[in-house]
Formats: structure tokens, C-alpha cells, sequence
């Protein structure tokens, strides 16, 4: 890649964002630009909003995309009508960002070919596997892969051929391997597509799957995109990573607090996006965040429709002054284990650390004390049966319960000396809420307060109000 080291920037565009790609055509893409100042840019973008929950799973509900379906089929073709509605709704998405009908029908084009190739790799594969010999479990990782790069590789070619129609010299940078032969790490996937790109004279639009002999899937699902985005970001010296979303980094949800009461938060570090991701509130996925952090390039948060806003800047630097700068919630579960003859017994803790990773259950937080350990996880209550049912019989005497909760949280850089946990229980009490546990650990960055679910949304308000609308130091900060 020829471009001026630190010059450019690499800027990733979700899913939801993308699918208003065109209004981001007149803003954020070109806007005001013109000439050298339209370039310099390398765009990492996402599928269209909804496109992988088609093809992988719906996220939230878990409903069978194209994935789940041909995992479920034994030998059926089932899965077939679930690839026709990606066909139909990848169609529809180009369709409404795409004007010229040249433009359209090439995207068209490109989407039949695609989901073609993949429907003939399907059927390949099943085909393959009623041999005795061949185990289609053993290809699903690679399965899930080949799906993911579809929503991608489709939203960068259509918003290559958008920009082109409008002068911009756009150039698809295509990461999935369709069609590739032979494996390459996700460095060479990357320098090798890169290569002869030049950013400085034309607007790379990269796809946000990347194909690679790691298998991004195994270890970050469906966080991929922005572990290609951070890497692409290092690997070619960028001066900023910039991630474009449909709302500013605030001191908590507008729609719970109120527009005229939250904060932008301008600047903020790595330490706090860790603990916004560990609470399901993800400015970036921690291990890109470690990637733009041991790189040396800032990353910066920013409304994708106020392109003339800054956004929130993020990086290694500490704090100027103490202040809370997010209060934000997530509901989850508590489960517990008790035994009275725990104290002074090893192994307990090992044990059940041991089992909710064997059946991948998240854990946000933990406490424990002389005979009980309290582990807050984010899981479904069917997966927790099955810890529950492990547990109870390596332990047939302990006491093992899941209770549905939430987990609001204050989070900042530097939070020493605002005695945010008595504060915070204060003023829940001064509402009429009640915590049900709260812990705050010696380095000041969270707080972190266990309550009701029917209650998360009042407490988020309530610790809002006191800790940041209340304190004139985060306000004065945040101004």
C-alpha cells in the first residue's frame, strides 16, 4: 500500500449505519469534499443491518438464519428457503442505496453469484458428509465462516458502485477468500489485498469479514469486523481508527435520561471500553482495542450523521480529574452456590469457573464470601439448568440457584475520592429503590450495583442524576 505514514485514517461503519448508507453518500462519505480531500480515508464496513442475522442466527432472539438451519437438517434441504430470503432481502437493502439501474443490476448480478456459490457449496458438503467417512461437524466453523463473508463482501461492492456513480474513485477491497485457494494469516489477507492501494488517491471500501488461516469466528464470532477493522488499522500506520455509529458515546441512554440530560463524553481511554464491553455496551471489542492500544493509534467514536461533530476520542491517557463519565445497565443472572462446608475447602470456585465455560457462559462479575459464591453471568436460564444439573452432582449437598437481575454500573477513568458507592446507594434510597448487592473494587474505575430487573431502568436515572447531572466536575468536564 503506497500512502503517507500516519496520514489516513480507517473508518468502520456498522451494520444498522450501513443500511443508511446513502444518506452518509451527501455527509460522511462526500458531503462538502472534493478532490484530494475526499481520500485519505479507508472505509471497513459491515453488512447491511439485519443481512447476517439471516444468514447466522438472530442475535437477540436466537431465530435459525441459514446457519442454524443447515446445522439442524440431518438431510433435508430446509435451509434452502432461508438462503432465498438472504438472496431477497440483500437485494432489497442494494435497492434502496443504489439509484442507476446499471448500478442495481450489476449488484443484482453480484448477489445471485454469490449465494449461488454458496448454495452449491452447501449441497457439496451435505452430499458429502452421508458418507460415513466425513463428519459435517467437523466443516461447521468453516460453514458459519463462508455465510459471514456473503453480508459483507455484498454491502462494500454496493457501496463501491454508489461512490463510483458519484465521481469518487472507490476501489472493493474484498477480504473473504471467495473462491481463493491456499490459507494465509489474517496479516497477509490483509497487506496482500492492500497492496497497490493507494488511499491518498483513491477511497478503499473493505469488507469486514476477512478470510484468514486463524478463523476469525473461533475466537470472536461475530466481533469480527471490528478485529479485521483495528488490524487493518495497524498493520498500515493509520493516524486515527474511527468507528462511525448512529448515536454519540454518552454519559448513558437519552432515551432513559432524557436527550437534555446526557453527556457526550469527548474523551474517554481503553480502560473505560473495556469495562463498557464487559457490560455489553461495546465502543470496540476488547482484543481490537488492544490492537489500536499496543499500536499506538487513537481510536475515536463518532454519530455517523454529525460528521462535523468530533465524536469522543479514546486512547491511553488518564484522566484530568475525577469524574463518572457513563452509568449504563445490562440484565443478567446470579448464580449462586452455596455449601456450608466450603470454608477452607479449594476447588470450588475452579469447579464452577470450569463448568460455565464448558457450556460458554459469560461471566460479568463475581462475588463470594466463607460459603457462597455468586457469579453474575449473562446467559439464558435453559443453559443455567444445564450448570445447575453439572454442579449438583459433583456437589450433592450444596444449594445452587439462578435469579434474574441487573447490573447497573458507574463507570470513569478516575472515579478516586467521589465515594460513588455511597453516593450512588444514597440516591437509590432517596427514590425509593434498593440494591440488592454492590461492590466497588481499589481501582476506581466501576461501581458496580446488582438490583431488581424491573428496576434497572428508575436506578439508571437515579445514579444518572446524582453522580453525573449532580456532579459539576463531570458537567464543567463534559462542556
Amino acid at each position: 500500500m503506497n500512502s503517507t505514514p500516519n496520514h489516513h485514517t480507517v473508518e468502520k461503519i456498522g451494520g444498522t449505519t450501513m443500511s443508511r448508507v446513502n444518506e452518509l453518500r451527501d455527509t460522511l462519505l462526500i458531503g462538502s469534499r472534493s478532490g484530494a480531500d475526499l481520500y485519505n480515508r479507508i472505509f471497513v464496513v459491515s453488512a447491511f443491518g439485519g443481512i447476517t442475522d439471516l444468514l447466522l442466527e438472530h442475535k437477540k432472539s436466537g431465530e435459525s438464519g441459514v446457519y442454524a438451519s443447515f446445522a439442524q437438517s440431518d438431510s433435508g434441504y430446509g435451509w434452502h428457503d432461508a438462503l432465498d430470503r438472504v438472496e431477497t432481502r440483500m437485494i432489497a437493502a442494494h435497492n434502496k442505496v443504489l439509484d442507476h439501474p446499471a448500478d442495481i443490476e450489476s449488484a443484482d448480478t453480484f448477489v445471485r453469484e454469490r449465494i449461488l456459490g454458496a448454495r452449491n457449496c452447501l449441497i457439496d458438503l451435505q452430499r458429502l458428509c452421508s458418507y460415513g467417512h466425513f463428519r459435517l461437524s467437523q466443516h461447521m466453523l468453516q460453514i458459519r465462516e463462508l455465510l459471514s463473508g456473503l453480508g459483507e463482501s455484498h454491502s462494500a461492492y454496493a457501496t463501491t458502485l454508489m461512490l463510483r456513480r458519484a465521481g469518487v474513485t472507490a476501489r472493493f477491497v474484498d477480504l473473504s477468500g471467495w473462491r481463493d485457494e491456499g490459507e494465509v494469516s489474517l496479516d497477509e489477507r490483509i497487506q496482500g489485498a492492500m497492496n497497490g492501494v493507494d488511499p491518498a488517491s483513491e477511497m478503499p471500501v473493505v469488507t469486514g469479514y476477512a478470510q484468514c488461516a486463524e478463523g476469525l469466528m473461533h475466537e470472536f464470532d461475530r466481533g469480527y469486523s471490528e478485529v479485521t477493522f483495528s488490524r487493518l488499522a495497524a498493520l498500515t500506520g493509520a493516524r486515527e481508527a474511527i468507528i462511525h455509529k448512529e448515536f454519540h458515546l454518552s454519559s448513558a441512554d437519552p432515551n432513559l435520561v432524557g436527550p437534555d440530560a446526557v453527556r457526550k463524553l469527548g474523551r474517554t481511554n481503553y480502560d473505560v471500553a473495556d469495562q463498557l464491553s464487559n457490560l455489553g455496551m461495546e465502543a470496540i471489542h476488547p482484543k481490537a482495542a488492544k490492537t489500536l492500544r499496543q499500536s499506538g493509534v487513537p481510536l475515536r467514536v463518532t454519530n455517523a450523521f454529525e460528521p462535523e461533530d468530533p465524536g469522543t476520542l479514546i486512547d491511553d491517557q488518564p484522566a484530568e480529574e475525577a469524574a463518572v463519565e457513563i452509568v449504563t445497565g445490562l440484565d443478567l443472572f446470579a448464580f449462586e452456590l452455596f455449601e456450608q462446608d466450603m470454608v477452607g475447602v479449594k476447588g470450588y470456585d475452579a469447579a464452577i469457573i470450569d463448568t460455565l465455560t464448558r457450556h460458554s457462559v459469560r461471566i460479568v462479575s463475581k462475588v463470594s464470601n466463607a460459603n457462597t459464591i455468586t457469579h453474575y453471568v449473562d446467559s439464558s436460564l435453559k443453559v443455567l439448568r444445564r450448570v445447575e444439573k453439572d454442579l449438583a452432582e459433583k456437589y450433592p449437598s450444596a444449594e445452587i440457584s439462578s435469579r434474574a437481575i441487573s447490573m447497573v454500573a458507574a463507570v470513569g477513568r478516575d472515579m478516586d475520592g467521589l465515594s460513588v458507592l455511597s453516593r450512588g446507594l444514597n440516591a437509590l434510597a432517596e427514590n425509593g429503590l434498593e440494591a440488592i448487592g454492590a461492590t466497588q473494587g481499589p481501582r476506581q474505575v466501576d461501581v458496580q450495583f446488582i438490583v431488581e430487573r424491573d428496576e434497572m431502568k428508575p436506578v439508571i436515572r437515579s445514579l444518572h442524576g446524582a453522580l453525573v447531572q449532580g456532579d459539576r466536575k463531570t458537567s464543567r468536564r463534559a462542556a
